[in-house]
């Protein structure tokens, strides 16, 4: 996985971690500084990438995603001091170029045999349906979603983002996440045999 040059601390003179805002605002005049928004959300962002592509074509994904996020880094809007939303949807839009592979990673997980639980979504299912069963019904349900609606759910199931970080991460209004957030429930719920997916969060 490439990712800028490393080196910079990330904190600052009072001692506290310096905001990721900060950090790519320095990193206008610092280049190097970058590479502590890399050292926070790397992990996260190739968890949430390898469970929708597949853990082959994750690395260069998140790769990918940093390296976009540094050219544009001087459109970011520093006034959004956590930056994952904007990180997140860099990755959720270079997914949708993957969607061959991704519909080819929702085939593989509905055939293979049940080795154990998966993380993310199949541990959000309600009693009674547990992950271990729920895995080949999970890949069935999320490879029938439009793919708007897929992003908005796993966005919020693996990539733990709020609503409002949804909304900021696709550009798009918070009514409309919560709009295609219940309609993609909905359908996984029928799917699961009407149990719903994840935990209500209003």
């Amino acid at each position: 996985m490439t990712a800028p040059p490393a080196g910079i601390p990330v904190t600052g003179a009072a001692a506290g971690p310096v905001c990721d805002a900060d950090l790519v605002a320095r990193s206008l005049e610092e280049p190097e500084a970058f590479a502590a928004l890399f050292d926070r959300y790397s992990a996260m962002l190739y968890r949430y990438v390898s469970r929708r592509i597949g853990p082959e074509a994750a690395e260069d994904l998140v790769g990918d995603t940093f390296l976009t996020a540094f050219s544009k880094r001087h459109r970011y809007d520093l006034a959004h001091r956590d930056a994952r939303p904007w990180l997140f949807g860099i990755a959720t839009k270079l997914v949708a170029r993957h969607h061959r592979a991704e519909a080819v990673r929702y085939r593989a997980l509905r055939r293979s045999p049940v080795d154990g639980p998966e993380e993310g979504l199949a541990e959000r299912v309600a009693e009674g349906v547990t992950a271990f069963a729920a895995r080949p019904l999970l890949a069935e349900a999320l490879a029938g979603l439009p793919r708007r609606d897929r992003d908005v759910l796993l966005l919020i199931a693996w990539g733990d983002l709020s609503y409002e970080e949804v909304a900021q991460a696709l550009r798009i209004p918070i009514g409309t996440v919560r709009s295609r957030l219940n309609r993609a429930r909905r359908k996984v719920r029928g799917v699961l045999g009407d149990t719903n997916p994840m935990h209500e969060e209003e």
